[in-house]
């Protein structure tokens, strides 16, 4: 099963791509803080990329940065430069009628795709959050980079084609590229996230226990089954699943069930009694009552607040 990609898809993380940045030196704009989070691949040029409490910071081509938090930050061709506020009123000035954002000026050429990602308040589960503010990642890496350029060069591609279905795939290239940004995070040093899901990914034991858990979330989990499945004792698998996840299997496997309920009654229209049963629980009364300390409301009024 794959737990990230699970977890991304219950939280309804979506893409969408903001602009395609075309500047000469020099120039320097800073992006207010937005919900969501703020991306930026360098596929041409070079720039300086500051954000508050980190170094600035120069990026190349094939450089990836992502903001998970969407936090204020600021691209420009030297960092001492002053910038200009990207707001509404700069981006209708500058956009050209084929989408891109042009800044003309007499030096050298940077070209930068930008986009967000934005999730639903109510899907809970945290995926961005779990990240550090800011995220860099570099094309250059031997073991992710060949996929990121790979990845980049179609964006860089869909992004100045006007083929039909163009901006449909540079979306979806966006989705694909989150997930290798996280990865390439996790394997070069990800092991700085605080405990979570996110982290348990990294162990080799917790990430099975993970998988199974995701794979079969209605089935009737104990802990020896969950061991026995992932081939290690009880007690090895409860103190390394709560040493990287924070709470101890069947804890997370309850609050998955419950963020599974969530989706299916803001994306389906099932009976809350098939949805109790789908996630493991053989009585609609026992399922109302943990989903209302979950959620804070009880699943019919919850279906009808997020579908209204």
């Amino acid at each position: 099963m794959d737990v990230l990609g699970d977890v991304l898809a219950l939280a309804r993380v979506d893409a969408s791509l903001m602009a395609t940045f075309d500047a000469r030196a020099p120039w320097a704009i800073e992006l207010p803080a937005r919900r969501g989070a703020s991306f930026h691949a360098v596929v041409a040029g070079t720039c300086w990329f500051t954000a508050v409490g980190a170094p600035p910071r120069q990026l190349t081509p094939g450089d990836l940065v992502l903001l998970p938090a969407g936090a204020r930050h600021a691209l420009a061709t030297d960092p001492g430069l002053p910038t200009r506020r990207f707001d509404e009123d700069l981006k209708r000035r500058l956009i050209q009628p084929d989408g891109e954002l042009v800044l003309d000026g007499p030096g050298a050429r940077t070209r930068i795709l930008c986009a967000g990602y934005g999730y639903a308040p109510d899907a809970a589960h945290p995926v961005l959050s779990l990240l550090p503010p800011v995220l860099h990642v570099a094309t250059a890496q031997p073991e992710s980079g060949p996929w990121l350029r790979m990845i980049l060069d179609l964006l860089a591609h869909e992004t100045h084609d006007d083929a039909a279905g163009s901006s449909t795939a540079a979306v979806r290239l966006l989705d694909l590229l989150l997930i290798h940004v996280i990865r390439a995070w996790l394997d070069s040093g990800g092991d700085a996230v605080d405990t979570s899901w996110l982290r348990g990914l990294r162990d080799p034991v917790t990430a099975r226990a993970l998988s199974a858990l995701h794979a079969r979330p209605g089935h009737a989990w104990t802990l020896d089954a969950l061991a026995a499945t992932v081939n290690v004792s009880r007690a090895t698998l409860a103190r390394r699943f709560t040493r990287e996840v924070g709470q101890p299997p069947l804890t997370y496997l309850t609050r998955w069930r419950l963020h599974v309920a969530a989706h299916q009654l803001r994306e389906t229209t099932a009976p809350v009694a098939t949805i109790a049963h789908e996630v493991g629980y053989t009585s609609e009364y026992a399922f109302n009552r943990a989903f209302t300390r979950a959620h804070g409301q009880p699943p019919g009024r919850y279906r009808r607040r997020t579908t209204a």
